[in-house]
């Protein structure tokens, strides 16, 4: 009886260290794909999607699509102006990063997310004179039935002119920005 109820016991903890390496994998995944093409600059369209398409939800998928889409009829209506998002879009500083380290996963029912070191070296890019710093961002995670997928990311960059705030919340602006 004790043998069973220590079993009970420890079932949620190994189904958490499960779903947080689940979670880590997916966030490698990411990240994996996001260097395959960096540097990530603004919406990516259909081809850049695919790469991601097995590491996001479809409601993330979906918003970048929206996101494609309005940027196209963005820039047709305005054909000097520069596009809707400039830089990356995929991490809290402009010109991306250069390295990453997923470091602790934590999953709360169906939803979950992963704290991500990220580090700019602009020696790895073009400017060889600047020192690398880093930063951390969240990527929140969401379980489909597919399995975990990132759903959105928590830019955690705190200088002037990096993004704040949510992807998401970023690109809808975008979106709404761009008119109908």
């Amino acid at each position: 009886m004790k043998a069973l109820v220590l079993a009970l016991l420890l079932l949620p903890a190994a189904a958490l260290a499960d779903a947080a390496s689940d979670m880590a994998s997916v966030v490698n995944g990411f990240y994996g794909a996001y260097s395959g093409f960096h540097p990530s600059d603004g919406i990516p369209d259909a081809k850049g999607r695919a790469k991601y398409s097995p590491f996001i939800s479809p409601a993330l998928e979906a918003l970048l699509s929206d996101g494609d889409r309005a940027e196209a009829r963005f820039a047709k209506a305005n054909k000097d102006s520069p596009p809707l998002i400039e830089g990356d879009l995929f991490t809290s500083n402009f010109e991306g990063a250069t390295a990453y380290r997923v470091e602790t996963c934590s999953a709360s029912g169906r939803r979950g997310s992963c704290a991500v070191m990220l580090t700019y070296d602009p020696g790895k890019t073009n400017n060889a004179k600047d020192k690398p710093f880093s930063w951390t961002d969240t990527v929140y995670l969401v379980q489909t039935p597919a399995g975990w997928r990132v759903d959105d990311i928590g830019y955690g960059g705190t200088w002037d002119f990096g993004n704040k705030g949510k992807m998401s919340d970023t690109l809808k602006s975008a979106i709404a920005d761009a008119g109908n």
